[in-house]
């Protein structure tokens, strides 16, 4: 029984690494034969679908004697030149696998890419609407923090002075904000109880 590391590296080596390089020798010839082509494509389709596969059977059944060793065989089954072992796998169980549920599949992806746009357009929306919601947080302690200031400077005698034209405009800018801020984070609340309502 060889080693798990040096079974992983033989796995590597001759499950991927050469036979990588046999379908680069394929693709760059000047004229590719089709039918290597073709293998070769079959054979990373099916090296795809078990890499797929054995991430989740690799937790049941690796623990099993010789596990490694029969994985390690099995790659070298599929293109060695003798036994072309993807063809046979391929034309006798994954075809006709996919084409009996490739309706089942597409509807599958299809409704697995809606749900991801959906999750994606609706976190984009939180996350502004938070970041918005921040930003006129900020502003508004801003503004506390420029009116309490200009309360401690002013002495009590000068009370009946009147602020500075500059001054009015700086405090009606933020005191918009503010109120912009109220009227959005009601609108937000509406919406967010009508969806739940909805739902």
């Amino acid at each position: 029984m060889l080693g798990t590391f040096l079974t992983r590296t033989l796995i590597l080596a001759l499950g991927y690494a050469y036979p990588a390089y046999e379908c680069f020798k394929t693709v760059e010839k000047n004229k590719p034969d089709i039918e290597r082509l073709r293998f070769w494509c079959q054979y990373w389709i099916l090296i795809a679908a078990l890499s797929v596969f054995e991430r989740i059977g690799d937790i049941f059944i690796s623990w099993l004697p010789m596990y490694g060793e029969v994985k390690l065989v099995f790659y070298i089954y599929l293109w060695y030149p003798k036994t072309r072992g993807t063809s046979y796998v391929y034309e006798t169980f994954f075809r006709p696998y996919i084409q009996r549920h490739e309706s089942e599949i597409d509807r599958t992806l299809l409704e697995l890419r809606t749900r991801a746009a959906d999750f994606a357009v609706s976190y984009c929306h939180k996350a502004m609407t938070y970041g918005q919601t921040r930003f006129f947080e900020v502003l508004q302690f801003i503004a506390s923090q420029k009116q309490s200031q200009s309360r401690k400077t002013h002495q009590p005698n000068e009370q009946t002075h009147q602020p500075s034209p500059g001054a009015n405009v700086n405090d009606s800018v933020m005191d918009e904000a503010i109120r912009l801020n109220r009227a959005r984070m009601r609108k937000t609340n509406h919406i967010n109880n009508s969806s739940e309502d909805v739902s």
